[in-house]
């Protein structure tokens, strides 16, 4: 699983011309879910996303100090199948690594839920709908956080 993580002071997400999701300060997150995910990527993702320390204090003494719980933020979710692309051969790319609609969607509600249960307010578009995603970005600070980066050692 994969996430495309922006720092925004404000965002939203409209589909056919009626917003389905609004935040403030907090996160719009591009929500890439592979054949191969499990709950186990979720519980990582969503941990290592609610304490990640992106935001400013309030004196603005330096600029990664607080974390989204910190901050009392929201997060955008937007389910984009196209993080898992593969454009190594050819002008089109593939999606052969991306789960298939049947399995992506309940994994994304799930990530949902995960926001939810740790105290986060959790906004969305429409599961497998043309969304339009309109956001401030803060920084601007954009972050790829992936769960397989859990197996990999640290150097």
């Amino acid at each position: 699983m994969r996430f495309v993580i922006q720092r925004v002071t404000r965002a939203k997400v409209t589909v056919e011309d009626e917003v389905t999701g609004k935040i403030g300060d907090g996160f719009v997150i591009l929500c890439g879910i592979s054949g191969d995910d499990t709950e186990e990527d979720i519980d990582y993702l969503v941990s290592k996303t609610v304490n990640l320390r992106v935001f400013r204090a309030e004196d603005d003494s330096s600029g990664f100090d607080r974390s989204l719980a910190d901050i009392g933020g929201g997060v955008l979710l937007v389910s984009q199948f196209t993080l898992y692309a593969n454009t190594r051969k050819g002008r089109r790319p593939g999606f052969t690594d991306a789960a298939s609609p049947d399995v992506a969607e309940p994994l994304f509600n799930r990530v949902v839920q995960s926001f939810e249960m740790q105290g986060v307010k959790a906004e969305t578009g429409i599961f497998g709908a043309m969304m339009l995603v309109e956001l401030v970005n803060d920084g601007p600070a954009t972050f790829i956080v992936d769960s397989s980066d859990r197996h990999r050692p640290r150097r």
